[in-house]
């Protein structure tokens, strides 16, 4: 995963852009079905691991990201 300073500015200036998708999952799922719920996010949408709650109930609330790709148009 790569690493974000915080800032919401790339090296360039140019503020950094992300889409973000939340999960939430109840105390019956198991750690390893999480896990792999997030492996697949990863692995085939490309999402990242932003942050993590866990509540008191034993729920988890999840958010991902990625990185929106602006495509420069050429004439």
């Amino acid at each position: 995963m790569a690493a974000h300073t915080g800032t919401g500015r790339t090296d360039s200036g140019t503020p950094d852009q992300y889409e973000y998708r939340v999960l939430t999952l109840s105390r019956e799922t198991s750690r390893s079905d999480a896990r792999q719920l997030l492996t697949e996010h990863a692995e085939y949408g490309r999402w990242e691991l932003a942050r993590v709650r866990l509540y008191m109930g034993g729920g988890r609330k999840i958010w991902l990201r990625r990185k929106i790709i602006r495509v420069a148009r050429t004439a």
